[in-house]
């Protein structure tokens, strides 16, 4: 077992090392990301097996936690960064510089000159600017172009602040290539969480059309970054990591025919099922003896690691020690004195009636966006801390 704790106190570790029992029994000060790294390994098979002979490049900031990094390396994984700070995590846990990617489409000039003196030689841009800045400050560099997508059916889509249009991307092709760049392809993201295979259709075809007037305007394509979207399983059924990944590869095939290169960028399809927070319930009330719902208060809420509950688009399955009791309908809210730190009102949750202050909690399938996400200590609530079996 391996530990990667953030706090000033460590937790009283039960003998039994198990990912079930570290999370059932140990005893944690404060909330904590309990991180299985075999579950991360056979979730990396699984996606594999079904992605076939594309590249997988994980997203590093979907858990930038080392020991994941290191894990991945060991399999062979590539990864996709978004900083200086992730390229150098990758580089510290042995991954080589010619598996990173700079997937970032707004990067620091500084950065980008620190990436290309290290190695780094694939960039990703959506914009002139940005390829007017990496031929500065990486000379002769390879990159691939962002499209904007406009057809989307993910629970958490990604569209407008990344991206330009096919238009524009063929423009920026031709820019790269004065530029003295090596335009290799195109990158997209059909939105993270698209739970079923079936929804990449629409934007495969968008997305092949362009990549088609691309290659009768002359230009020899190599790369094409497919990008994330690979589910995880939070409230509703999802297709199994490697037939969804079979038959997203099936319609890449149908569409774009033989690509010398495939990149896809899994970030919560690989991490988030191998992760479970462990927090508290630290109160139960109701607004007025007329409310038909309680609140319940945990020890964790939007800014301390669940940032994704925003909009309720993602919704985390919650276990207790009082479950098999009657339940009810409750408001579910974090600890901060914020407002806006309410995690599920508009669809109420169902917990026990029993519940009461002082309750240990587990918040399953929460590996992905979690830990990245917490705050440095917002209202002086400390950051998120994970726990590594």
């Amino acid at each position: 077992m391996t530990l990667h704790f953030s706090g000033a106190s460590a937790p009283s570790v039960t003998p039994a090392n198990s990912f079930d029992a570290v999370v059932e029994h140990t005893e944690f000060d404060r909330p904590t990301l309990v991180m299985d790294l075999d579950r991360v390994e056979q979730q990396y098979h699984a996606l594999k097996a079904g992605l076939g002979r594309a590249d997988i490049h994980y997203a590093v900031k979907a858990n930038p936690t080392p020991e994941v990094i290191a894990r991945l390396v060991k399999l062979g994984s590539n990864f996709d960064a978004a900083s200086r700070g992730e390229i150098e995590l990758c580089l510290s846990q042995g991954a080589k510089a010619e598996d990173i990617s700079f997937g970032n489409t707004v990067k620091r000039a500084s950065d980008i000159a620190f990436a290309h003196s290290v190695g780094v030689r694939l960039f990703a841009a959506d914009a002139l600017e940005e390829l007017e800045k990496i031929a500065e400050h990486a000379p002769n560099a390879q990159v691939y172009i962002r499209l904007i997508v406009d057809t989307c059916a993910a629970d958490w889509p990604l569209s407008r602040k990344f991206g330009c249009d096919g238009a524009m991307a063929l423009s920026l092709l031709d820019a790269a290539k004065a530029l003295g760049l090596e335009p290799v392809g195109f990158s997209f993201h059909v939105g993270s969480q698209t739970r079923q295979a079936a929804m990449w259709g629409p934007t495969l075809d968008v997305m092949s059309d362009i990549w088609a007037a691309a290659k009768e305007a002359g230009h020899s394509l190599s790369l094409l970054n497919i990008g994330g979207g690979f589910p995880a399983f939070y409230d509703q059924d999802i297709e199994a990591p490697t037939d969804y990944a079979a038959s997203v590869m099936a319609q890449v095939s149908a569409r774009f025919g033989e690509v010398a290169r495939v990149m896809a960028e899994p970030g919560r399809g690989l991490v988030a099922e191998a992760g479970a927070i462990v927090a508290e319930v630290l109160l139960v009330s109701r607004k007025s003896d007329r409310d038909l719902h309680r609140w319940v208060y945990l020890s964790i809420g939007r800014f301390s690691g669940l940032a994704e509950t925003e909009g309720e688009a993602i919704r985390y399955q919650i276990s207790t020690k009082r479950d098999g009791d009657p339940e009810g309908a409750c408001v579910l809210a974090g600890p901060s004195c914020d407002s806006v730190d309410v995690l599920y009102e508009k669809k109420p949750v169902l917990l026990p009636l029993t519940l009461k202050a002082g309750d240990r909690v587990v918040i399953r399938n929460c590996g992905a966006y979690t830990s990245s996400y917490s705050t440095v200590g917002f209202n002086g609530f400390p950051p998120l801390d994970v726990y590594v079996v």
